[in-house]
């Protein structure tokens, strides 16, 4: 969570930046509640967060966390409180719907997962709400049996695989190879390509998004279609469309 001034002093290095919203349930504040405890988790602060990102025109990730105890209402009204900051500022380049895994060092250790089931029919109503045009992306390596149905549900995007470094916020839950995510996205009828941390629609308004300074560094690591220079780690191998782009993949 963070103020104007830090999100401004950010943005001169950083070509986007992200916050996850969660949920805009003030329920889980209660005692017992995911975020018991925890003031930085307050819908408010984080949606103010957003808002003040989409102010200082800073391309930006977020996205809703399933599973920790909110119900089917409150998950719309999340992808709903989304998607009226797209509306009004267009800065919300990616949104992210992530499945709560629990871990014995968390106080919801016993709290159960939430299903691909779940996952599923949350993606198809992200899609939905938030239309054709938003990039919506789900960690595969959460649900290392079935991720593929992903993208029959409706998301363009696997997120930040890495060849090189864990998912540093579920270290026990080991990325996909490439290659096999690669072949399940060509089986579902897509091709995978490798994104810079920007994604091509906000490089093409680089005037508008990006300092001078950082748009020359992204300028000099993309091609014409605003993704990953000569293919990335997957070579020179084409990319994910499905008759329109669809980057699927971002370099860590």
């Amino acid at each position: 969570v963070m103020g104007r001034g830090d999100l401004q002093r950010l943005k001169a290095v950083n070509p986007s930046m992200g916050l996850m919203l969660e949920s805009v349930s003030e329920r889980l504040m209660l005692a017992g509640g995911a975020h018991d405890n925890a003031p930085d988790k307050k819908p408010a602060v984080r949606l103010r967060t957003l808002e003040l990102a989409g102010e200082l025109r800073i391309p930006f990730t977020t996205g809703i966390l399933i599973g920790i105890g909110e119900n089917w209402p409150e998950r719309i009204d999340s992808l709903l409180a989304i998607r009226e900051l797209h509306e009004r500022y267009g800065h919300i380049q990616e949104v992210i719907v992530q499945n709560f895994r629990a871990k014995p060092t968390i106080p919801m250790h016993g709290h159960p997962n939430a299903t691909t089931n779940d996952m599923v029919k949350t993606i198809a109503l992200a899609r939905l709400i938030l239309g054709g045009a938003m990039n919506i992306q789900a960690p595969p390596n959460l649900t290392p049996d079935g991720y593929e149905l992903y993208l029959d549900a409706g998301i363009n995007d696997w997120g930040g695989v890495s060849p090189l470094t864990p998912d540093f916020i579920n270290p026990e839950a080991p990325w996909p190879a490439l290659r096999m995510l690669q072949e399940k996205s060509a089986q579902a009828g897509f091709e995978l390509k490798a994104r810079l941390p920007i994604y091509p629609e906000y490089i093409r308004q680089g005037d508008k998004y990006l300092p001078p300074s950082v748009r020359a560094y992204v300028e000099r690591l993309c091609d014409p279609d605003g993704l990953v220079k000569n293919g990335g780690p997957l070579g020179n191998s084409p990319t994910l469309q499905h008759t329109t782009t669809a980057s699927l993949l971002e370099i860590s």
